[in-house]
């Protein structure tokens, strides 16, 4: 306290300096207009730069809730735009109807959203992890998607991660496709190299098909439904055997540049599963006597 004393007796005078100098600015803008008019122009725009700054440092940190939200609604959109497809194919007329298939399609999915954690793309059996485990709802086998496309399947969980097998997988990957709009089907498969192209293998002989056209799941496995896009058919290829074509598609899922996924949580993919293990259990069963 002593100190404190003898720092204001020892500078009183500027202390007393400043105050004189704030009350006469303050009388200076109150009692003349031109002088306020000043003042408040500065004031105001002082104040706007520092919300504007404040606003750009709040859109900075809400990216990452913008991107989940992006994510979730493109997939969304492709499974709606897939199911109103169909029913067009169909020649259903009723656009209500079409309303009703779209939104009771919609129902039977639950979307986790993740974002990817580790990634590789230059190894013959790439892998990757994201941040959603056992805690958040993910399962083994669940199928892995992001806006534009096709991701991978759910190898391994953890309470708070989970390993996904990705497309770019030599030797694990193999996901049921087919030509969106001819209904043929075959399984994507990666070789290797380039991280942008895979090939769909085991397209029938007899399949109409062209250039261009778009592959999308098939919704044959218990892991994806039907619809999600894969990507778009660039050549095609003779098989090795020559009973089927080779295609090779450009992948929509840019796997180099892959930040945001959705684990897709389909309630009737339990119910399928069991169902085939029945099967296959019954069938070795059978078997084995």
């Amino acid at each position: 306290m002593k100190n404190l004393l003898e720092f204001l007796a020892k500078y009183h005078h500027w202390f007393i300096f400043v105050l004189l100098e704030v009350i006469s600015v303050v009388l200076l803008f109150q009692y003349n207009s031109y002088q306020g008019s000043v003042w408040f122009s500065s004031a105001n725009t002082a104040v706007g730069k520092l919300y504007e700054g404040r606003s750009a440092v709040e859109s900075f940190f809400s990216l990452k809730k913008v991107n989940e939200e992006l994510t979730l609604r493109n997939f969304y959109l492709e499974r709606q735009v897939h199911e109103l497809a169909e029913a067009y194919g169909e020649l259903t007329k009723d656009t209500t109807v079409l309303e009703r298939n779209g939104l009771e399609f919609l129902k039977k999915y639950k979307v986790i959203p993740a974002k990817v954690v580790y990634n590789t793309v230059d190894m013959p059996d790439n892998l990757m992890t994201i941040d959603k485990g056992s805690k958040d709802g993910v399962a083994v086998d669940m199928g892995v998607a992001c806006g534009s496309g096709v991701v991978g399947v759910v190898y391994m969980v953890s309470e708070h991660y989970s390993v996904v097998i990705p497309a770019l997988n030599s030797t694990s990957s193999r996901i049921s496709c087919a030509i969106r709009g001819r209904g043929y089907f075959g399984y994507l498969h990666w070789t290797g190299g380039d991280a942008s192209r895979a090939y769909v293998e085991d397209i029938p002989r007899h399949a109409q098909f062209h250039r261009g056209d778009w592959v999308v799941t098939s919704g044959y496995s218990s892991i994806f439904p039907a619809g999600v896009m894969v990507g778009q058919i660039e050549k095609v290829f003779n098989s090795p055997d020559g009973l089927s074509y080779r295609l090779q598609v450009k992948l929509a899922t840019d796997f180099g540049n892959l930040r945001d996924v959705c684990v897709i949580n389909d309630r009737s993919v339990l119910e399928q599963s069991q169902l085939l293990h029945a099967a296959q259990d019954s069938l070795r069963a059978k078997q084995n006597q």
